[in-house]
């Protein structure tokens, strides 16, 4: 497994696509966000064009384990990214620390090629309520449980990749 980090716009997912592009197709793309907006739609759409032929999208906004589990071994596959999925879960006011073990337990055995995107949000000032300072902690604490179970861990900085791990 591949753990790619970075900030906003640090070419994150599309360096993930490289690295999985370079393999054997079909690759599958675990979508993690939910077009809440228009804005977001169109991120999507634009996410979804430039992957062009040979992807198969799954949504999983919320049973990221679930739809891991259900791919054939082999394939490569691409989440993107962590951080949506655990904003799904704190918004939905699910038990974040349950949803994080369960996604845990089948990162730890990957079944293939799997390159997983996170935002890296603990960078910068501390925020000034209760919700975002939960969602830095638990993104934090999330991010190195990922990080430790990796194979390679890249953090990305202005579209290029720093090797960490």
């Amino acid at each position: 497994m591949t753990f790619l980090l970075g900030g906003a716009r640090s070419g994150k997912s599309a360096y993930a696509e490289r690295l999985a592009t370079a393999l054997p197709a079909p690759w599958t793309y675990i979508a993690t966000a939910e077009a809440y907006d228009e804005e977001m739609r169109e991120r999507i759409v634009h996410h979804r064009a430039r992957r062009g032929e040979g992807w198969q999208t799954l949504d999983a906004p919320l049973d990221l384990a679930g739809a891991l589990d259900s791919l054939p071994a082999g394939r490569p596959v691409l989440v993107d990214c962590l951080t949506l999925w655990l904003t799904n879960h704190m918004l939905a006011e699910h038990d974040v620390e349950a949803e994080c073990a369960r996604l845990g337990a089948v990162l730890s055995r990957p079944r293939g090629p799997w390159f997983v995107v996170s935002n890296e949000v603990g960078l910068g000032i501390v925020p000034d309520n209760a919700l975002a300072r939960r969602f830095r902690d638990a993104a934090g604490r999330l991010n190195q449980q990922v990080a430790s179970q990796a194979d390679t861990v890249l953090m990305m900085v202005a579209g290029l990749p720093l090797k960490v791990k």
